[in-house]
């Protein structure tokens, strides 16, 4: 009887064990840190991997790229990175020069870096475009009579330094145009977005994708030669503690459903997507 008793007491904690260790490897949490202009399509597409991948759970931290590139240089947890500008990518890239990584950070994993997305630079009205801004152009115009209100990223936020880009181009002085209070700033695109949405600027340079999801109505968008490709880079990290997990879900953002999502929603799938 003692040896019966014996041989169910193994079987009851193998089955345990067992069960314990399914759990542990089914509980699998992913952190992805992503620019804030890839909130709604991230969301949804983090949605649908986890309903395929039972026990998969997605934790996302949204803002500036480069906060978000900050705050990995800071050592905060993370498995993959995605940056609305290679810029903040180049930071911790130790594969870059010191000209673009100057602090010789190594938290990317090269071999998995790829561009991922195209974006475009839109200039964004409010409801009913009180100023009658309607390209590039006039706002230049009236940036130098003074006569509007823009908003724009700050600085560290890549939508920001795409709308420094664009100032020069006119060969508009930032600073200048700052001391005069013509510009409004915000901490991110989102940022941006909501100050054109409630009126308080009289447009703002953002994403067409952002426009997009706010439903914000676009009247122009920057060539390259005004501020170059707005390109997301994409890379897992070298401390991440999930990495093939974050390898498979970097997959996932280039097939053909979350491409089909992402050119929905106004980007441009690259590397095959």
């Amino acid at each position: 009887m003692k040896r019966v008793l014996a041989v169910l007491l193994a079987a009851v904690l193998l089955c345990a064990t067992l069960a314990g260790c399914e759990k542990e490897a089914s509980g699998r949490e992913l952190t992805v840190f992503a620019a804030a202009s890839l909130t709604e399509t991230l969301t949804e597409l983090g949605a649908r991997y986890e309903a395929a991948h039972p026990g998969v759970k997605l934790i996302f931290n949204f803002g500036s790229s480069g906060k978000l590139a900050d705050q990995i240089a800071a050592g905060a947890d993370c498995d993959l990175f995605l940056s609305a500008a290679p810029k903040q990518m180049n930071l911790l890239d130790l594969s870059r020069d010191e000209t673009q990584n100057p602090n010789r950070y190594d938290f990317v994993d090269a071999a998995t870096r790829l561009d991922l997305l195209e974006n475009k630079v839109a200039l964004a009205v409010p409801e009913g475009n009180p100023k009658g801004i309607d390209s590039f152009d006039r706002l230049a115009e009236a940036l130098r009579v003074g006569d509007v209100l823009l908003a724009m990223g700050g600085e560290g936020v890549p939508v920001g330094q795409y709308t420094q880009k664009i100032l020069a181009y006119y060969g508009l002085d930032e600073a200048e145009l700052a001391a005069r209070s013509l510009l409004s700033y915000g901490e991110d695109v989102k940022a941006v977005a909501t100050q054109i949405s409630e009126k308080l600027v009289d447009c703002g340079v953002i994403y067409q994708t952002d426009a997009a999801a706010a439903g914000l109505t676009v009247v122009d968008t920057a060539a390259e030669a005004m501020c170059g490709r707005v390109i997301y880079p994409a890379a897992v990290l070298k401390n991440a503690k999930n990495p093939d997990l974050a390898r498979d879900f970097l997959a996932y953002l280039r097939s053909a459903e979350a491409g089909a999502l992402f050119t929905a929603a106004g980007f441009t799938p690259l590397s095959g997507s």
